[in-house]
């Protein structure tokens, strides 16, 4: 038996964890994994640290592993055929050149992988769109969970990133946590806050649910969902009128204080306490405490951007640190957590539709000239590209045939899961022209592609990540990839070479020296860096080894923005846009959880995980509305909101107020997000995902409804193409 040693980062959450993998060489397996240190996780790691590499082996628990290229040749509804890679690049060049052809560029949309990948396909995801193809229409799923932090902080601090790193939240003297779970969403994050916990932090959690950081805080706002924005301007209000902020640093630092002043004047802790379900003490009392230290952190999650107000919720929390002049040192800052590997990375390498690699503007002359330059083409798009969440209003309510998408390319994730209103999303899938999955596993969205292009897995290639805090770290290959598989960013560049747009490079390291060459910011973070550092967090302008890159922003309450000041912004506070009423009595909320991952397709195959929970997952109810509604714990009900219906499992629990359920996302037959309501925040395009109204029924004939979830269960399997005998092994 061969033995070799590979040092990686974890695929997981946006940690950015340093793992230490065995391989036997011989039998191209995992032997055992071990957490190393890090620069973030100290030699420690979560539960999918530990056991969430076993879908590297294929156990063929969920669905089945994409191991060879696939067409339908027959057109829409035919069945998949397995082909060469020669024709099925050749039939997904022919395709796209014809819609190009026909509808213009835009008239393609492309969604990136946040996962998996890794920053180089990813830069040539948006590079093959922008040079090969013509349009600005790229994006991710940032656009479903963190965009609002980006175009939040980007209007008030002209950065969307974290101002802070992971290792100093635990330094911070207040830590003011809002709608972040980090004991599901980020274990070793977690570990941090628990730890400033014991270094005596006081802890401010702001959640309508009870959780783990919530447990250990000391003073938990357990407020209505959807009144985020109601509370910040409160605390803000307090803030001002008891003479609590740092006029300094105001003065000094920032612009438009007055104008922020007018709007959280209107919002005194007696107003609000009605709307957010709060003692106004409480609001003071959180106010006063955040305000009192020059080392207060804001940490936030889903459950500040995944609302209609998500952007200015953001606004408020960036102009809160500045209000209280907590910017420009360690521990100090705010901190958008977020949440895949690599979403921080995928941002980072320009996937999103208004900026290319380095956050630089596709409306700005110069950084298109030098893109057109460098990628030799004649020009770029000035204009920004479509946001993937609207995607079926350019599919299914554009009647324009000019003006529709006609083909998308969907590379590492599966909005036929994770988009709000699947019923909807399933009917613009079925809609469009051309589909393209790239995956590593069949989900739901590949059920709808024309062409199946199959990728090598995190594990199976190298390249790196970017940390949550803008840390760059190496991705190392452990095993050998199995079948007619390629490397992510090979297949893109096969595909632009045969429509005419040729790119060739030998290994991912050329590809990065190309970003890095493209992007001030990233200018001095080579793989030698990564290599001899661990960890290269930007900005990182030189190569030279004296700049090792930037544990916080703002150094000295130097902005980026422009002028270098920190604008404050605020807005009014409106309710959610569906509240619940006679019909729909209650509110739904989606959250995560601890074991399972994104659409579950890598979680969901790996034997240990999988075995912690299953279908059709769970809905958190109060023992109040349990006891109203007759159900007990375990018991099978039909959740249903103005867009569909699901079936699911009673967990009766405190954690959650009366009137309010909490679903997860992963599950296949317990889809929350069946659903969840696709009204998006105007600015970011981020949708609703918290907030929108819903029932709770008893099903009397439970026999029925467990052969009903087992029968379902078996179909979608079946339609994966899933080896049902392999569920046992």
């Amino acid at each position: 038996m061969g033995i070799k040693q590979t040092q990686t980062t974890c695929c997981y959450c946006g940690s950015g964890c340093q793992l230490l993998f065995t391989t036997d060489t011989e039998a191209n397996k995992i032997v055992e994994v071990h957490p190393v240190q890090g620069r973030t996780n100290d030699d420690k790691a979560c539960l999918k640290g530990w056991y969430g590499w076993d879908f590297l082996n294929d156990p063929q628990i969920l669905t089945k592993r994409l191991r060879e290229p696939m067409i339908r040749k027959g057109g829409k509804g035919g069945p998949l055929t397995v082909v060469s890679w020669d024709e099925a690049i050749g039939f997904v060049a022919e395709n796209l050149k014809k819609i190009k052809d026909k509808w213009g560029p835009d008239s393609i949309m492309g969604a990136a992988s946040a996962r998996g990948p890794g920053n180089e396909p990813n830069y040539l995801m948006q590079k093959f769109f922008r040079a090969c193809l013509g349009t600005n229409n790229i994006d991710h799923c940032a656009r479903v969970c963190h965009a609002a932090s980006v175009a939040g902080s980007r209007a008030t601090i002209g950065e969307g990133a974290m101002s802070l790193s992971i290792p100093e939240i635990e330094d911070a003297e207040v830590i003011f946590n809002i709608g972040y779970n980090a004991a599901a969403s980020h274990p070793i994050v977690a570990r941090r806050i628990v730890r400033a916990k014991e270094k005596g932090a006081y802890i401010i959690a702001v959640d309508p649910r009870v959780t783990e950081t919530s447990r250990i805080a000391n003073l938990h706002l357990q407020l209505k969902g959807g009144s985020n924005l109601a509370l910040t301007n409160a605390m803000a209000n307090v803030i001002i009128s008891e003479g609590l902020e740092d006029k300094r640093f105001i003065q000094e630092h920032t612009k438009d204080f007055d104008s922020y002043k007018e709007i959280v004047s209107h919002y005194p802790p007696e107003k609000v306490a009605p709307i957010a379900g709060l003692d106004p003490n409480d609001i003071r009392l959180a106010a006063r405490k955040y305000a009192s230290s020059k080392r207060s952190v804001i940490l936030w999650g889903m459950g500040v951007t995944q609302f209609s107000q998500g952007v200015d919720v953001v606004k408020s929390l960036c102009s809160l640190s500045m209000l209280t002049g907590n910017f420009g040192r360690p521990s100090t800052g705010t901190g958008p957590v977020r949440g895949q590997n690599n979403v921080q990375g995928t941002c980072d390498m320009g996937v999103l539709p208004d900026v290319f690699p380095g956050y630089q503007s596709v409306a700005d002359p110069a950084a298109r000239e030098k893109f057109a330059k460098a990628w030799g083409v004649k020009s770029l798009s000035d204009s920004p590209g479509l946001q993937l969440t609207r995607v079926p209003e350019r599919v299914v309510h554009e009647k324009d045939p000019a003006k529709k998408l006609h083909a998308y390319y969907i590379f590492g994730e599966d909005p036929a899961q994770s988009d709000p209103d699947l019923a909807e999303l399933r009917e613009t899938l079925a809609e469009l022209d051309f589909v393209v999955c790239q995956d590593i596993f069949m989900n739901k969205s590949c059920l709808y592609a024309d062409a199946i292009l199959p990728g090598t897995s995190w594990g199976e290639h190298d390249g790196c990540y970017t940390s949550s805090d803008r840390g760059f770290q190496r991705i190392r290959k452990v095993v050998e990839p199995v079948g007619n598989i390629k490397d992510d960013w090979e297949i893109i560049c096969l595909l632009s070479t045969a429509m005419g747009y040729p790119m060739k490079y030998n290994n991912t390291e050329e590809i990065w020296n190309e970003v890095i060459d493209l992007s001030p910011k990233f200018t001095g973070a080579t793989y030698q860096k990564m290599e001899r550092q661990g960890s290269v967090q930007w900005p990182c302008y030189d190569k030279g080894p004296e700049d090792k890159g930037s544990m916080y922003l703002h150094h000295g309450g130097q902005f980026a923005t422009p002028d270098g000041r920190g604008l404050f912004k605020t807005a009014h506070y409106h309710p959610p846009v569906e509240v619940e009423g006679t019909d729909y009595p209650l509110t739904l909320c989606t959250v995560r959880e601890v074991g399972h991952y994104s659409a579950r397709t890598m979680t969901g195959n790996c034997r240990t995980l999988r075995n912690l929970e299953d279908e059709p997952g769970w809905v958190e109810i109060s023992p109040e509305d349990c006891q109203t509604l007759g159900v007990v714990e375990g018991e099978l009900v039909k959740v249903t909101s103005q867009r569909g219906s699901v079936i699911s499992r009673c967990k009766k629990t405190e954690r959650v107020k009366k009137g309010a359920i909490y679903m997860t996302y992963q599950w296949w037959i317990g889809a929350c997000n069946e659903l969840t309501i696709s009204t998006l925040d105007p600015t970011s395009r981020t949708p609703e995902y918290k907030y929108c109204a819903a029932k709770v029924e008893k099903i009397a004939d439970q026999a029925w409804a467990w052969r009903e979830v087992a029968r379902t269960y078996s179909t979608i399997k079946d339609n994966m193409g899933i080896i049902q005998k392999a569920v046992n092994q």
